[in-house]
């Protein structure tokens, strides 16, 4: 009786251990490939989001428009992953917001725009107002990403690869391999192979990019429904061609910034102070250090070129001398190709940012590429600059993107 009750005990331990084993592998983050950690930052309820909206349609009469879309609350996470920059694996983060009612939910990614301020990245920063908006979609029925990109949140000790495709595209797709892998840990919502992209800025650029590695390198993995790209920058190399060309520019922290991540990943084989002059090519790594603002660097800049950029460069950007930043510069751009998803490309007209003619020739590439008219739509807002034209290109967007999800 007594060997029989020890080895009951021992069987008992024995269980108990599994158990304990068991219950904790979805808690270690060795038994996934991409996903590390989630953790619940926010959360609203259908009548708080109704009432935040209504408050914004009083500044952006457009918001209104997106109310009666909502028809649940919404339950906001940081999430932590693994990703690749410059062949090392780092862990990066983003939001994910999903509906409050458990469900089978198709995927919305947001791709933000340019962005300095680690403490401004969406994950470090859930509750700002423009962050919030994006959440709130969730309550449309979709579940949300908003990847942070390297360099901000969980990555914010390298610097961001701005303007760099292969880490940017990694990045978001590696958050939907995350998130998809540890569905089990996000209370009954699971995420439908159904996937929609929006995005304004270098989050239209980065958007157009993801568009095309899903549709054409991804396989199966993705089922991508169709994407919005406001006011992206497609065209890298006829963008920087311009604004070295012109007599000023507004936004001199964009070419810096170009400077700085590309020659810090190697792109460019020059060094910085043979593109911009001394003064400023010293500030470089001062400037883009996650704590200043684009109008902090703007304001140690100068929005004359000729002041701001080498005049060897200049006179000199066509020559053998500068290759490297003409051959970059072309990688990272996204060519027109044949795309049978439907896209909507948004831009104000009156942009003095990221020239609207940008939008209009990568229009005409994807169409001379094979495009059908019927799968991509330009849409032109009148007078609006760059920043005036974010929330209607969110809203036309949503329209957009809600239609191909229904119908």
């Amino acid at each position: 009786m007594k060997g029989f009750f020890l080895r009951g005990r021992s069987l008992i331990i024995v269980l108990l251990v599994f158990s304990v084993l068991f219950s904790c592998r979805k808690d270690d983050d060795t038994t996934y490939e991409y996903f590390i950690s989630r953790s619940q930052v926010a959360s609203y309820s259908e009548a708080n989001i109704e009432a935040v909206i209504d408050l914004a349609a009083l500044s952006f009469p457009e918001a209104a428009g997106l109310k009666s879309y909502i028809n649940d609350g919404v339950k906001v996470y940081k999430i932590v992953y693994r990703t690749t920059v410059d062949g090392s694996t780092v862990e990066a983060s983003g939001l994910l917001s999903v509906p409050e009612t458990p469900g089978d939910y198709p995927v919305l990614s947001f791709q933000n725009g340019t962005n300095t301020v680690n403490a401004d990245s969406p994950s470090e920063d859930p509750g700002s107002f423009m962050y919030q908006l994006v959440e709130y979609i969730a309550g449309m029925g979709f579940a949300v990403f908003i990847p942070d990109y390297p360099g901000f949140g969980s990555s914010a000790d390298i610097p961001h690869p701005y303007l760099i495709k292969e880490p940017t595209v990694d990045a978001i797709v590696n958050m939907f391999r995350a998130v998809t892998e540890a569905e089990e840990e996000f209370s009954g919502v699971s995420f439908r192979n159904e996937y929609y992209l929006i995005g304004y800025s270098q989050g239209g650029w980065a958007t157009m990019a993801l568009h095309s590695h899903l549709e054409q390198s991804a396989g199966n993995e993705f089922n991508l429904g169709g994407s919005v790209c406001g006011a992206g920058p497609y065209d890298l190399y006829a963008l920087f061609t311009g604004m070295i060309e012109a007599d000023t520019y507004p936004m001199p922290a964009y070419i810096a910034y170009i400077v700085n991540a590309y020659s810090h990943y190697g792109f460019f084989e020059v060094d910085p102070d043979e593109i911009l002059n001394e003064t400023y090519a010293s500030l470089l790594g001062s400037l883009f250090d996650g704590n200043h603002s684009t109008g902090q660097i703007n304001s140690e800049l100068t929005t004359s070129i000729p002041e701001l950029i080498t005049e060897e460069f200049r006179n000199g950007y066509l020559s053998q001398q500068y290759a490297s930043v003409r051959e970059a510069l072309t990688e990272n751009s996204i060519q027109g190709y044949r795309s049978e998803i439907p896209l909507l490309l948004v831009h104000g007209d009156g942009d003095t940012h990221v020239d609207p003619d940008v939008t209009t020739l990568f229009y005409g590439s994807m169409i001379e590429a094979g495009t059908s008219v019927s799968d991509i739509t330009k849409l032109t807002f009148p007078g609006l600059d760059h920043g005036d034209a974010v929330l209607p290109c969110m809203v036309e967007g949503l329209k957009f993107l809600t239609e191909l999800r229904d119908n």
